[in-house]
Order: structure tokens, then C-alpha cells, then sequence
């Protein structure tokens, strides 16, 4: 099946053709690092890791550019607010933007251009638009005249007239119209600044971008991104500069626009104070709730944010991670039998359909939340297959290998949105505290456990659920009930199924890891 990606531009869903064959490249606007890194960042960074991650899926030779905006007016602010240099400012929230991808498992763009160090890119282009009477110099300013320009508001579908009607000249500004917007602005006292054949200064926002994606990418690469946010005045600029500049167009074949996170029914954003940073979220919930949680919502449809959407995402998790945990176990215990079946069968099928349902939702532009359905109905046909092990009514080999094509059908799946779900035990404090429960009581109730413990966390516990299966067959529920307790003090929390119990780590204020 082709991709197909809703373009801004056109206002329509198109079959993605790239510019050139089994290639694709992209830029995306990244984060302007003055302040803490928040969710909201996240999820505009988390939707285009998605993108790539699928177009390498499926093929594709990806080149990925997403810049940091490290000159800009709130960066100054901050830095003249704390009384330090801007380069203290960026370097901290950029360090700190960094460690939030990285955690949450977000590739690494091939190039993140600086602003700072493309001035020299910037005013060449800014030179060639004043050359072609698309910009003119005012008072130490250069601004971009949108008049100009016939195609000016055609990403954002606002019509010039209304632009100048609703723009307004700031107090210190020489505009011809109300709409241009700066391309360079003259140095103030204690700014950066840079050499110009207009004087000191330094390059405004919407020049940045332009200047750094026809370098890295050239004119007519095939997607640009950025939040919805960016349509205008950023995005609607970019083209208008860089088509302006080369006297050709498309300057991106296609743009995507990432939805916002909402908070009380506004935008999540530094300017409001009503952000969550990604730190406060990471406190409480791993980085694959995090992920899923961003995730698991259509890249194009805003997220209300509230503590509960994590809850579930950490439900959702949790469940994948122990259908995994145990088709590994009956997969581990079949050793080289090859087996084969009606069961079989009925797993291969189901990881064909789900795999084919989980492209045709990620063909249908990126729908993420379809994909994710795809995989819980595998996960689903895993957990009722591995059920009948548990019970003893079907031989762990009559499930290869479908077994073994759906354990690697979830894994690929789960590994295209970027989630990793544990499955093996690595905690070793809880894996101690098992370690010595299991003997403590082998000892206190010999009868119960008439086999030794394994070595494995997986074998400890198991070793441990087997002894309060027996307390409850004997309708010893006081029993059953200090054991389960026991295994919560140790850091493992027990849910009794109707298929029989499911367990898993439980970390500070009952993370699950």
C-alpha cells in the first residue's frame, strides 16, 4: 500500500511521491531553548520521530533535519531576566531538551543545525531578496514585503488584505505595511550581534528555518513539520522567503502539522505557565507511558492532558508487556520442538491480519491510534493462546511457530511507533527481595512449595504463585491473600484474572517498570 499524508498546503490527504525515488527528506522546527522542555514539545517531537521511524520502515533512505532556535527574542529575555549571557540560557534548556528525546527514545536528527552558526547563510539569502526587490531596508531593519509576493497566506489560507487590516507597526519599527514581518533586526544594547551590509544585528525567527532547510535539504524537499501552531506567521514566512529567493516553488512538497496539547482547553505553552515539563512526567511514569500516552492519539487531533490519559497509557503498557512476557515463557519451555497445528494456524493468521491492519492504519497518514489497535487485537488472540498453556489444555509446542510470528509481529509493530516494552526482568533489588521470599517460605510452608525456587525473577515468582495456587485450592485465603502481600512488599504486584494471575514490577509510588 502507498502512504498517503494530510498536506497542509493542499488541505487534502495525497498519496506521498517523493522528490527523488526511495528517498525522503524531511525538516521539522525544533524547539526554541529558553525554558524547560514540556510535554507539549514532546509531542510535536514524538509524531515526526513516528514519521521517520515508518518511512524507514518502509524503505525509505531518510535524511531528518530539525534545527534549535538558539537566537531569538524570548531566548534575550531570559537571559537579560537571569542577568547572563544568552549562550547560558541555550545551552542549559537545549542540554536539558536533549536528554528528554533521548529518554523517551526519540532518534537523533542527521543534522540539527544551530541558528547561530548560519548567520553567514542568512544574510546571503536576506542580500538576494533585497537584490530582487522582495525586502528593503528600513532604519537598521530589513523587512519582507508581502505585497510582493501574489502567493502570500497560501499554507494558512488568510488572504493579504485581511493580514494588513488585522497587523499593527510596533513602536521602533519602519514597515511599508503592516504585515511585513522582519528579516533582520538592528543590534540593541547587550543583544547578539553579527556583521551586516546593514549594520549590526541579527537575523529574525522566520529567516532561520528558511535558510537552514534549502541548505541542508534544497528547494523542494519533500516534507517540512512543526505544530499547527507554526501555520502562521513561521511556516506561512518560510515559503514566502525562500520562494521569493530561488523564483521557484514548491519550497516543500508537503507540510504536516502536528495538533497541540491542551490544558483546560488551551495550548500547553511556556508563554501561559500552564505547561507540565517532561521531568515532572518522567517522575512519575516511565518513558514508554510517556510515549504511548503521546503516542496513542492521531497526530493531527489535539491531546487534553490530565494525569488519567497516563494511567490508562500505563495500562495499556503493562498489558502488552506481559501477553510478551508470556509467550516468551511458553516459547523458552517448548525448547527445539518444532510443533505446529491448529493453534498454530490461528496465530499465524492472526499476526498476517493484524500486521496488515496496522499498515493500512499507518498508511492512512500516520494513524497511530488505528495501529495500536491492530497490535492489542494480536495481543489479544497471544493472551487466549498462552491461556490454554496455562491451563494445561494445549501443549506449549501445538502453539509454534505462530507463536514465535506473532511474538515477532507485536515487536516490529511496537518498535515502528518507537515503544519498548519490558519484558525481561532487570531489576535486582526486587529480583533479591524475591530471592528471599521464595526461601522464606519454602521454609514456613514446605508443603505448599514442593519444588525449589529458580534462579530467574521469572522463576522465583512463578515458584511463589504456584504456592498461593495451592493455599487457594486448599481454600486457605488468609494464606493466599499474606503471600500476595509479601510479594507486594518485595515489589511485584499480583492481578487475579479469570485466565489466571498476571504480575509486575511495581517501582517507587507504584511505577510499573
Amino acid at each position: 500500500m502507498a502512504l498517503r499524508l494530510h498536506n497542509t498546503l493542499t488541505r487534502r490527504v495525497e498519496e506521498f511521491v517523493p522528490r527523488d525515488s526511495g528517498k525522503a527528506a524531511i525538516y521539522v522546527c525544533g524547539p526554541t531553548v529558553y525554558d524547560n522542555a514540556h510535554i507539549g514539545h514532546m509531542r510535536a517531537a514524538l509524531a515526526f520521530d513516528v514519521l521517520r521511524r515508518y518511512l524507514e520502515a518502509k524503505g525509505y533512505q531518510v535524511r531528518h533535519v530539525q534545527n534549535i532556535t538558539d537566537v531569538e527574542d524570548k531566548i534575550i529575555a531570559r537571559a537579560r531576566e537571569e542577568g547572563v549571557p544568552t549562550e547560558v540560557i541555550t545551552r542549559r534548556y537545549s542540554a536539558e531538551y536533549h536528554e528528554a528525546v533521548q529518554t523517551l527514545g526519540i532518534l537523533t536528527p542527521h543534522v540539527e543545525p544551530r541558528a547561530t552558526q548560519h548567520v553567514p547563510e542568512m544574510i546571503e539569502m536576506i542580500r538576494g531578496l533585497v537584490e530582487r526587490g522582495y525586502a528593503y531596508y528600513a532604519e537598521g531593519d530589513v523587512y519582507f514585503d508581502v505585497m510582493r509576493l501574489s502567493g502570500y497566506g497560501k499554507l494558512s489560507g488568510r488572504v493579504l488584505e485581511e493580514l494588513r487590516a488585522g497587523a499593527r507597526v510596533e513602536p521602533g519599527e519602519f514597515k511599508r505595511n503592516p504585515a511585513d514581518f522582519a528579516l533582520w533586526k538592528k543590534a540593541k544594547a547587550g543583544e547578539p550581534a553579527w556583521d551586516s551590509p546593514w549594520g549590526k544585528g541579527r537575523p529574525g525567527w522566520h529567516i532561520e528555518c528558511s535558510a537552514m532547510s534549502l541548505k541542508y535539504l534544497g528547494m523542494g524537499f519533500d516534507i517540512h513539520g512543526g505544530g499547527d501552531d507554526l501555520i502562521f506567521p513561521h511556516h506561512e514566512n518560510e515559503i514566502a522567503q525562500a520562494e521569493a529567493y530561488t523564483g521557484r516553488e514548491p519550497f516543500a512538497r508537503y507540510w504536516l502539522h502536528n495538533a497541540m496539547v491542551m490544558v483546560r482547553g488551551e495550548k500547553m505553552s511556556k508563554s501561559l505557565r500552564n505547561y507540565f515539563t517532561v521531568s515532572e512526567a518522567l517522575r512519575r511514569f516511565p518513558p514508554e507511558v510517556v510515549r504511548y500516552a503521546l503516542t496513542a492519539v492521531h497526530y493531527r487531533k489535539p491531546i487534553d492532558f490530565d494525569v488519567e490519559r497516563f494511567e490508562e497509557a500505563r495500562k495499556a503498557v503493562d498489558r502488552i508487556g506481559a501477553a510478551l512476557r508470556a509467550a516468551d515463557a511458553v516459547i523458552a519451555s517448548t525448547g527445539a520442538s518444532e510443533g505446529g497445528g491448529p493453534h498454530s494456524e490461528a496465530l499465524r493468521k492472526a499476526a498476517e491480519g493484524a500486521s496488515a491492519a496496522y499498515e493500512a492504519a499507518m498508511d492512512d497518514d500516520l494513524n497511530t491510534s488505528g495501529a495500536l489497535a491492530a497490535i492489542f487485537d494480536l495481543v489479544t488472540e497471544l493472551n487466549r493462546e498462552t491461556d490454554l498453556v496455562v491451563k494445561a489444555t494445549a501443549e506449549p509446542a501445538a502453539l509454534l511457530p505462530g507463536l514465535k510470528d506473532a511474538r515477532v509481529a507485536v515487536g516490529r509493530m511496537l518498535g515502528i511507533l518507537g515503544l519498548t516494552v519490558t519484558t525481561a526482568r532487570e531489576d535486582e533489588q526486587v529480583h533479591a527481595r524475591v530471592q528471599e521470599l521464595a526461601a522464606a517460605l519454602r521454609n514456613e510452608a514446605a508443603h505448599l512449595f514442593p519444588a525449589e525456587a529458580g534462579t530467574t525473577l521469572d522463576e522465583a515468582v512463578a515458584f511463589i504463585l504456584k504456592g498461593r495456587e495451592q493455599a487457594r485450592r486448599h481454600k486457605d485465603f488468609k494464606t493466599a491473600d499474606q503471600i500476595r502481600a509479601r510479594l507486594s512488599e518485595a515489589g511485584v504486584l499480583v492481578e487475579d484474572l479469570p485466565t489466571g494471575p498476571r504480575w509486575r514490577i511495581a517501582g517507587p509510588n507504584g511505577r510499573s517498570h
